[in-house]
């Protein structure tokens, strides 16, 4: 069975009347990994709350499909049921629900009743993927991030992540405040869950994360668009030349659309 596919096509997004998003066309199909790099205030992460519907964000025309359906008309629960997966930079914390409770709602709100997934499945499965994480098994039972170093709530994501299964992850920033270690356990993760059913679009401001996870597509993004995509080898020349020979490259002044939301 062939992968899923996210399709964005001239996609404008507006906070509070600005417009971030300029007309952004993007293509991730299963099987591939995509990295989005670019300035602060391109709109990096801008796309990844529209995509994910998050209600600060208006999207003024264009369109976002996965597998042909409209998830523009889709309530964020049902864009996380079809197949969808944001891990957040700074994900969120929900006391008096443990780790292990959310993850084993989050499997089974994705399952047709009768087919949730048994305790000790689960269980087993959890288990796993927590070592294989190298994370601390008391964090099953503690609450959701709840007092969580900024590595563990990476690690956190990831461990979502593997459990979950979608069709397309997108990641925010993943990378931010990990040492080295952590970052090539969260690497590790990614790298693990690749084939041909997971698609998933990685925003990231560092080469380091790519020197672990290599791409097959990097983006970049400035003035809210897409404005050059190349392979793992344009990653590696803006860590070593910045972004200014884009710009020259494309005649764009030296200025960013405003805040990174």
């Amino acid at each position: 069975m062939g992968g899923s596919v996210l399709s964005i096509k001239d996609l404008h997004v507006e906070i509070e009347g600005k417009e971030i998003l300029k007309g952004v066309n993007l293509e991730i199909k299963g099987g591939e990994i995509h990295a989005i790099m670019g300035p602060n205030g391109t709109g990096k992460s801008t796309l990844s709350s529209a995509i994910m519907g998050h209600p600060k964000y208006e999207v003024t025309s264009g369109s976002i499909t996965l597998d042909g359906e409209n998830v523009l008309e889709m309530e964020v629960d049902e864009r996380a049921r079809a197949g969808l997966f944001l891990a957040m930079q700074y994900p969120s914390e929900i006391s008096g629900v443990t780790n292990a409770d959310f993850l084993r709602s989050a499997i089974n709100s994705r399952r047709e009743e009768g087919q949730e997934i048994s305790l000790m499945k689960f269980i087993r499965q959890m288990d796993s993927k927590m070592e294989f994480l190298e994370m601390d098994p008391n964090m099953a039972q503690r609450y959701l991030n709840e007092g969580f170093s900024g590595g563990e709530k990476k690690r956190n994501e990831i461990l979502q992540l593997m459990m979950l299964e979608p069709k397309i992850a997108i990641l925010d920033e993943i990378d931010s405040g990990l040492d080295i270690d952590a970052l090539k356990v969260v690497s590790n993760g990614i790298n693990e869950m690749r084939g041909s059913d997971f698609g998933c679009l990685i925003i990231t401001h560092y080469q380091r994360l790519l020197n672990y996870i290599t791409p097959d597509h990097v983006h970049v993004m400035m003035q809210g668009k897409v404005v050059k995509s190349g392979g793992p080898e344009l990653a590696q020349r803006l860590e070593a030349e910045g972004y200014d020979w884009i710009k020259q490259e494309l005649g764009i002044e030296d200025e960013t659309v405003g805040q990174e939301a």
